[in-house]
């Protein structure tokens, strides 16, 4: 069948975009607003330092197994099923994490936010697709940026606030159960006003991919986040190696799968494509890098220098709004003129404003004030402004056509796992010196901003793999994908499309 995309004067396509865009907002926000309310977390609920890794981190690694999956069960039995059911599973795993009893709680329902998240998520853009004619798609995409600027800018200062109002003495609680009134009112609008769609040949599912993708992950980041705790014990190290004989166990297996019916988890033969292999690498870095980097420096504002939440969460507006600002320009202005070169420019600007801000810790220490910080990080945002927005479509500018979809989702998970697997790594990092200095007889607030420096130094690095790793990257993104030359894909192509019920 041929899709029908909903008619260009029907209003309901505006009323269900701004319903899906709102469901990819409150995930932005769920991933940010964290954050700022761990120490209060740490606090109250008496939660370990390797619990509160996996508060963020067993987000991340649930999202990122679970993104390609959510993406095939869309196509498979309608998009729209699929996101009613992740956004309705993502309001009960929120009220969960706000009633949590223990932080083991809190943990569990974290990570099946994330699963659901994973069913949400991948919706979006689809439904997105099914819904608007290509020449609007434009304006629609553009729209999305926004809601993904305006997530990173409030999220902090959200988690901010509703930590620091302590409403109805509930303390860190309502960060979650501010999402329960979104999604409820998300759930019954979405069933009358989002188009149902269907890919027209729906590859089957790769459960026995998803299966050890996942336990490879874990193999390597439970290890990471509970070893220090434990002392490192030999059965970790056994387990970080064998997670690398799972993770090649899996690529032999979808070898065979490709061979046997076409329908891998991985499309193995896109990692032929030298600027897709090079951007994978890309992402996965610097997933690492933003994973480390975010959690050691709400840990250093709040624990190392004693600030509160509101103080925090303001401090990282300048960063948040130089992020947004970056971004719209290095699309709209810089790529189309400059290339690959605004990319690269963007991990060299970066790197030099995590080096201003490991000078300027150095230099203040516990003395550092809010607006000292802002010059590091308007700099370290403008830089990762210049890279977020036009990476994916430099990676994916090579790829077929008839894999876009495959190494979208591939593109998003493994940026999801390298942020990931930075939470898993800040226990090395960053907790590790805190126990060196601790164990030397410094003071804490001394040996927090000693960690961050520490921190802050591999996060340096890591910019500078991503500056070499860039080389790979064509020099001008070809603009081959669907929907980028403001023309509908052949009809054989599209999915299947089925109008909601008529609303009065």
């Amino acid at each position: 069948m041929t899709q029908e995309t909903t008619p260009v004067g029907d209003k309901r396509r505006w009323f269900a975009l701004a319903i899906v865009m709102t469901a990819a907002f409150m995930d932005l926000v769920d991933v940010t607003i964290v954050n700022i309310a761990i120490p209060s977390i740490q606090h109250n609920a008496g939660a370990t330092e390797s619990q509160i890794q996996w508060i963020t981190a067993g987000y991340a690694l649930a999202f990122a197994a679970g993104l390609i999956t959510g993406g095939r069960l869309g196509d498979i039995y309608g998009r729209k099923r699929l996101f009613l059911i992740g956004i309705g599973g993502f309001t009960i795993a929120s009220a969960l994490c706000g009633f949590a009893a223990n932080p083991e709680m809190l943990v569990a329902s974290r990570i099946l936010q994330g699963a659901m998240a994973a069913l949400m998520v991948p919706q979006v853009l689809s439904i997105v697709h099914a819904t608007f004619p290509a020449h609007e798609r434009g304006k629609v995409f553009g729209l999305f940026g926004a809601v993904v600027g305006l997530g990173a800018v409030s999220g902090p200062l959200l988690g901010a606030l509703l930590t620091e109002w302590n409403l109805f003495g509930l303390e860190w609680r309502p960060i979650f159960l501010i999402n329960l009134p979104v999604g409820i009112a998300g759930l019954i609008l979405g069933s009358r006003y989002i188009t149902e769609s269907k890919a027209a040949k729906a590859p089957r599912l790769d459960l026995v991919g998803v299966g050890l993708v996942t336990l490879g992950l874990l193999m390597l980041l439970y290890p990471l986040t509970r070893g220090r705790e434990l002392g490192w014990p030999l059965w970790g190290y056994v387990s970080m190696a064998g997670s690398l004989v799972v993770l090649g166990a899996l690529v032999a297996f979808e070898k065979r799968k490709t061979a046997r019916d076409g329908s891998p988890l991985i499309e193995l033969s896109l990692f032929k494509v030298k600027s897709f292999a090079a951007g994978i690498a890309v992402q996965t870095v610097f997933g690492v890098g933003l994973g480390v980097f975010f959690l050691v420096w709400t840990l250093y504002m709040q624990l190392g220098l004693g600030w509160g939440p509101m103080k925090a969460g303001l401090t990282g507006v300048p960063f948040s709004l130089a992020v947004s600002t970056a971004a719209g320009l290095s699309v709209q202005k810089l790529v189309p003129r400059f290339g690959r070169k605004v990319l690269q420019a963007g991990a060299l600007v970066m790197g030099l404003g995590v080096l201003v801000y490991l000078w300027e810790s150095e230099r203040y220490g516990l003395g550092i004030a809010p607006w000292q910080m802002a010059l590091p990080l308007v700099v370290m945002g403008v830089g990762m402004g210049l890279i977020v927005a036009p990476l994916t479509d430099a990676i994916l500018s090579e790829v077929p056509r008839e894999h876009a979809g495959s190494a979208s989702g591939l593109l998003n998970t493994v940026q999801q796992m390298g942020y990931a697997l930075g939470l898993g790594l800040v226990s090395v990092v960053f907790y590790g010196v805190i126990d060196d200095r601790l164990g030397a007889g410094s003071a804490a607030g001394p040996a927090f901003v000693d960690a961050f420096q520490h921190a802050l130094g591999w996060v340096a690095v890591v910019m500078a793999a991503i500056f070499l790793l860039m080389f790979a990257l064509p020099r001008r993104p070809a603009q081959h994908l669907e929907g980028t030359d403001g023309t509908e894909e052949p009809a054989g192509e599209r999915d299947e499309v089925k109008e909601p019920v008529s609303v009065a």
